[in-house]
């Protein structure tokens, strides 16, 4: 973590399609068919976007690559994307395992509406949408690069509440862009807010 070595870029623009934020995740079990020889391979969900054009809108759509070797070298899925709801605004996806439902979940923003909206999958590749959350807290600017996950409450393992955070470009309550987050449970489809939804709990200017 204290020397770093410059490497090839991992993902490239192609075919007119930048490359936006999204997340990497490892798959231990191979459930998206895309590991080799019997080991882990990493896989990254990513939002491709492609600029508007005299005849077209601009398109936001979610994407797939895959390593099998640790990440050096990046393979794009042939039959992306895994996800197109058609919409300029659409972006971001955190991706994670989810032990209750026992599939993957993608927390994904739709960043006009202030929404976030929740994909379950069971390799990565087919996405059914299973719910939504929002508008809540901050809304003052788009909703983008949602990151959802469990931490236990003073230490205690047996105690847990689940954390969903949101980035807001602009709109954070310091002026520019920020953080806020929500604290609630998540029961594999669903997050429930613990809180009253006009509550903020933190932004976090950057």
């Amino acid at each position: 973590m204290m020397n770093w070595q410059d490497l090839p870029v991992a993902l490239a623009e192609e075919n007119g399609v930048m490359i936006f934020t999204g997340s990497v995740v490892i798959d231990r079990t191979n459930t998206s068919g895309f590991c080799l020889n019997g080991k882990a391979c990493i896989v990254a969900v990513y939002t491709g976007h492609t600029p508007k054009t005299a005849s077209k809108p601009e398109l936001q759509t979610q994407n797939v690559a895959f390593s099998n070797d640790r990440g050096r070298t990046w393979t794009k899925y042939a039959k992306n994307p895994v996800l197109n709801l058609h919409l300029s605004n659409f972006r971001d996806p955190g991706v994670f395992w989810s032990e209750q439902s026992k599939r993957w979940v993608m927390a994904v923003s739709l960043p006009d509406d202030h929404k976030l909206a929740f994909y379950g999958s069971r390799d990565l590749k087919q996405w059914e949408r299973m719910s939504e959350f929002g508008p809540a807290g901050a809304t003052g600017g788009q909703w983008e690069c949602p990151d959802l996950f469990e931490l236990p409450v003073d230490g205690d393992v047996t105690k847990a509440r689940w954390v969903l955070k949101v980035g807001l470009n602009p709109g954070a309550l310091q002026g520019g862009s920020g953080e806020q987050y929500f604290i609630g449970n998540f029961d594999g489809t669903r997050f429930v807010n613990e809180n009253p939804a006009a509550t903020r709990k933190s932004v976090i200017a950057t």
